[in-house]
């Protein structure tokens, strides 16, 4: 069993790793863990994510109320405990502030289009949660919609959210969000944000079904919880060839199931 010093010292890997790759600044962002059932380990208020040490890291309970920790907790929790009174599966969240991701945050534009294979088998569709005050009740009251049917969401004028069986995962799927959110950029500045027919998002959604990979699926194809993912208008939906696509489904679906097995 994980102890707490290793569990606070995977926080401070992560948090190095989210200011290395310029996904903060300064002092924003927060992650924490579930270590069991009403305690959490978070990240402090007021310090840098690329200076975290495990000494750091406070532990708080469901209510908030902090149990152990020489500093005073991320006023950001509130989000956080919500994600994990509402899914109890879920062990580890991330909130950051990546550019490109925050960008269509502030532009009001989700990352709903089934562009590449890898996004619609891992990440699923990311929606955008209704502006809310930082540190307010407004932020878990957005996101509570969205927590039981995707993997993370854009905070509107704020930033991204990501929720995980663990931190990696957490935070592969916060690294996933943002490549995609870059590649979506790009391809409309090239407009050429093509995207896969509902047929190749069918079989990419078979496969997701396959690993037990949760979250909404866009062309609205039906998941394996037998919930509809937003519609896409016909304009949006713009298919690349049919031997294109054959190509491509048949070697990212490989490409993924070698990538995601231990998730399973």
């Amino acid at each position: 069993m994980i102890t707490e010093i290793k569990y606070k010292k995977q926080i401070c890997d992560i948090g190095r790793r989210i200011y290395d790759k310029g996904f903060v600044a300064a002092n924003d962002g927060n992650i924490s863990i579930r270590i069991n059932e009403n305690e959490f380990l978070i990240t402090p208020t007021g310090v840098s994510k690329g200076t975290l040490t495990p000494e750091m890291i406070i532990k708080v309970d469901g209510q908030g109320n902090v149990l152990d920790g020489d500093y005073r907790p991320t006023s950001e929790m509130k989000m956080h405990l919500l994600v994990y009174q509402e899914r109890p599966d879920i062990q580890a969240v991330v909130h950051v502030h990546p550019p490109y991701a925050t960008a269509f945050a502030i532009a009001g534009i989700p990352l709903d289009q089934a562009i590449m294979p890898e996004s619609v088998v891992y990440l699923g569709t990311i929606p955008i949660a209704e502006y809310g005050t930082p540190s307010t009740a407004e932020i878990p009251n957005a996101i509570r919609k969205y927590v039981h049917e995707h993997q993370g969401v854009l905070l509107e004028n704020h930033g991204a959210l990501t929720w995980g069986k663990d931190l990696e995962h957490a935070y592969f799927l916060m690294e996933s969000l943002e490549f995609t959110a870059k590649i979506n950029w790009i391809t409309k500045q090239l407009n050429g944000d093509r995207e896969l027919s509902k047929k190749h998002v069918q079989t990419l959604v078979e496969l997701k079904t396959k690993m037990g990979i949760k979250g909404k699926s866009p062309l609205g194809v039906e998941t394996q919880n037998g919930l509809h993912a937003e519609k896409i208008t016909p304009s949006r939906e713009r298919s690349l060839s049919e031997q294109d696509l054959n190509l491509i489904v048949e070697r990212v679906s490989q490409s993924i199931m070698n990538e995601l097995k231990k998730y399973l």
